[in-house]
This record gives C-alpha cells, sequence and structure tokens, in this order.
C-alpha cells in the first residue's frame, strides 16, 4: 500500500472535485428558508439569498412572511459535495459563523454554529423559494 506524503505527485486537475472540490455558484441568485429544530435559534424560520456577487442576505420569518431588509453579510462559499448536497458557510458580522449541509433531495439541513466562545449543532428542514 502506498502511502500519500504529498500532492504535489498528482496533477492538479486531478483533484478537482474530488479531495479538493471547486467553490460552487449553484446557489447564487437563489432564495431558501430553513427552519432550525435544533441549536440556538431552534423553532426559527430565516430565509437566505445568495447574491451573485458572493454575499450572504437573511432574515427571519414570521407569519410566513420574511420580515424586514435582512442582514447582509459580505461572504459566503459554497462547494457541492455530493449530488444534491451543497455545503455552505458565513461568518456573520455578529461573530457567529454558520456552515450547513443542504441535502435537496431530502429537504433537510445539517450544520453548526460557533463563535469564539460556543459551539452548537444545528439541524432543521429546508424549503427552496427561487
Amino acid at each position: 500500500m502506498e502511502v500519500l506524503t504529498s500532492l504535489a505527485a498528482f496533477p492538479t486537475n486531478s483533484l478537482k472535485g474530488a479531495i479538493m472540490p471547486e467553490a460552487s455558484t449553484s446557489l447564487a441568485d437563489r432564495t431558501f428558508r430553513w427552519k432550525f429544530e435544533e441549536g440556538p435559534t431552534a423553532g426559527g424560520m430565516y430565509e437566505h439569498t445568495f447574491e451573485a456577487d458572493g454575499s450572504v442576505v437573511f432574515r427571519k420569518v414570521e407569519g410566513g412572511t420574511a420580515s424586514g431588509k435582512g442582514t447582509r453579510e459580505k461572504k459566503y462559499a459554497s462547494f457541492e459535495v455530493a449530488p444534491n448536497v451543497q455545503l455552505v458557510s458565513y461568518l456573520a458580522e455578529s461573530g457567529y459563523t454558520l456552515t450547513v449541509a443542504l441535502n435537496f433531495d431530502t429537504g433537510r439541513l445539517y450544520g453548526f454554529a460557533s463563535n469564539d466562545k460556543e459551539w452548537h449543532p444545528v439541524s432543521g428542514t429546508l424549503e427552496v423559494v427561487k
């Protein structure tokens, strides 16, 4: 059995989509609602709009309607980690980082919310708005 000691032995393009997936823009210009069942916002629903410029806007949903103009975070990152599964993460100005895996086949999300003092597993449901 050969042990991998360096990635230099592999052509760069052989790693794409395998060990180090390329950034995906498949969330750009799309809006989703996430209802959290576990974590610091359990019971809450939030609408997330992923902008083409790489920013994300989120707002609380109450009574079926997203309230206010929302909070814009300057940057998010996402990767397709399996067919119909996106891993997305962003750092909010509040100091919290939210990282979730979105499974579009099952309509479920799983992830973590954390800052420099707290760490919480999160889970919930996913609804595609547009």
